[in-house]
């Protein structure tokens, strides 16, 4: 059995976290004894791996920056589990992978996966900056790099990330967890007090600038001047009442009895299907968005902003917008709004076939299998 070490940034709330739990938990465990060490703290989705019989190590680091004695701590660690294969994660977690193998008498295997795309190298923090640089020159000594889309693999090559050891693994969707339900839209609907028929318009995001939350109330305002029944759910870390920028934002723009601000929810599941639009607002940063992919497996149409491979995912089921532009965000929602019923059931229906024949959960997982496998061999 492959004994797989994950050294991953951190295990809080985010589609990258999400997708390292959606793999490990539909690993061949015959094959792969997988192990995680988290950079950081377990936080919610440690729990969640532990969960599934997979141990789980934490270094505790302080905002990715390291210290002598968590450098001392990941190397020790990974002396002690003596891994067939490290699978980096986030790039924290990349180079710490690359770092503690060459230290390594036996060279253990390391492969990268990388799920950020680079609109602007400078609106990355510098520490950031940094380790997306320092792995360019890295790179070329890892066995392969998994990009999560296209335009991610292309954006680091022009920073000088190598060709030849990179590859492209999307990210997958549980379309038997995300899928269309009638009894969760209604229930939703009354959980927040509002009618049958609302029509609800989703946004799936922590709290940072990347998600860029003014954009998205700027358009929702210029959206309720025409369609003043509309509501906006916006759900995620930080994404409440305590959350003094955004409530006086709200505010200011007069919107406050249609944005509904939920915080950070462990039940996507039983919120997305619910929802008539998802949108994706984000200004940079973006790579290949899980929640896209999670609303179009509930049959919802979705509109995102140009980033990443947002466009690759929906492709003709919903709309692709520039990014801070409110003006263009609102008309694309409006056009979803416009259409028929039956026009936007028979667009999310065809969402859902997309998903399930392009970014199934178990043919990405299997992508993953194959790449250890090859890894191992050479």
């Amino acid at each position: 059995m492959t004994k797989i070490l994950y050294i991953t940034t951190g295990l809080s709330t985010g589609g990258a976290e999400m997708m390292l739990y959606n793999l490990l938990a539909k690993l061949d465990r015959r094959q792969f004894e997988p192990i995680v060490i988290s950079l950081m703290d377990k936080d919610r989705f440690g729990e969640a791996i532990e969960k599934l019989n997979i141990p789980v190590y934490t270094l505790g680091m302080n905002t990715g920056i390291p210290t002598i004695q968590t450098t001392k701590k990941l190397i020790q660690t990974v002396n002690k589990l003596k891994p067939d294969l490290i699978q980096g994660w986030m790039y924290h977690g990349n180079i710490a992978a690359q770092f503690v193998s060459s230290l390594s008498q036996q060279k253990i295997p390391v492969l990268w996966s990388i799920h950020h795309s680079l609109h602007s190298l400078s609106s990355e923090k510098l520490l950031t900056q940094a380790l997306i640089k320092l792995g360019g020159l890295t790179a070329k000594f890892v066995k392969q790099v998994a990009f999560v889309s296209e335009k991610s693999k292309l954006q680091h090559e022009n920073l000088g990330y190598p060709a030849q050891n990179s590859c492209i693994i999307p990210n997958g969707f549980d379309t038997s967890l995300f899928k269309p339900s009638t009894p969760i839209r209604k229930q939703f609907r009354q959980e927040l007090g509002l009618p049958s028929d609302a029509l609800l318009i989703g946004s799936i995001a922590r709290y940072h600038p990347m998600k860029d939350h003014d954009n998205l109330l700027r358009s929702a305002k210029i959206l309720l001047s025409n369609y003043p029944e509309a509501y906006f759910i916006l759900v995620g870390t930080d994404v409440d009442k305590e959350n003094t920028t955004l409530t006086n934002l709200i505010a200011e723009l007069d919107i406050s009895d249609r944005v509904y601000l939920l915080g950070e929810r462990r039940d996507i599941p039983q919120i997305t299907p619910a929802l008539d639009i998802l949108t994706s607002s984000s200004a940079f940063g973006e790579a290949f968005p899980l929640v896209i992919g999670e609303a179009m497996a509930c049959a919802i149409p979705c509109v995102a902003t140009d980033l990443g491979d947002s466009a690759w995912i929906i492709g003709d089921t919903g709309k692709v917008v520039p990014i801070k532009n409110p003006q263009a965000l609102a008309t694309a929602w409006q056009e979803l709004i416009s259409l028929s019923t039956e026009d936007r059931k028979t667009l999310g229906e065809t969402a859902r076939s997309r998903i399930i024949s392009y970014f199934s959960l178990d043919s990405v997982v299997a992508q993953y299998e194959s790449l250890y496998q090859q890894a191992i061999l050479q």
